[in-house]
């Protein structure tokens, strides 16, 4: 079964940083794009990065660039997004997504992780 699982969510301080990971089993890692998403209390799920299948090429969402990095490491078939300056903003549930291609919409995403849940708060 293509299977995508976050970890790494929790709480942590404004000004803290938190690593997610995004484990995929079922198929090839390096096949596919992977996207990550959030989505806030009584807002819509939003794009927030993603990494391309083909040359590694890397997208962040205006209100994260400077802030967070995608990587990936195909040979633990694991994707990372380091997530440093956290804001109370930042506080949502975030999801890792498969996708051929890049493009932030959710219509084309393939498989979808069950999310994690990370709070920034004092």
């Amino acid at each position: 079964q293509v299977q995508l699982v976050e970890s790494g969510g929790g709480l942590v301080q404004p000004g803290g940083s938190l690593r997610l990971s995004c484990a995929a089993s079922g198929f090839t890692l390096n096949y596919y794009a992977i996207g990550w998403f959030r989505q806030a209390p009584g807002k819509e799920r939003e794009g927030i990065s993603c990494i391309s299948s083909s040359d590694s090429s890397t997208y962040y969402a205006d209100s994260v660039k400077g802030r967070f990095t995608i990587s990936r490491d195909n040979a633990k078939n694991t994707v990372y997004l380091q997530m440093n300056s956290l804001k109370p903003e930042d506080t949502a549930v975030y999801y890792c997504a498969a996708e051929l291609h890049c493009s932030g919409y959710l219509a084309d995403v393939t498989s979808w992780g069950q999310g994690t849940q990370v709070t920034v708060s004092s």
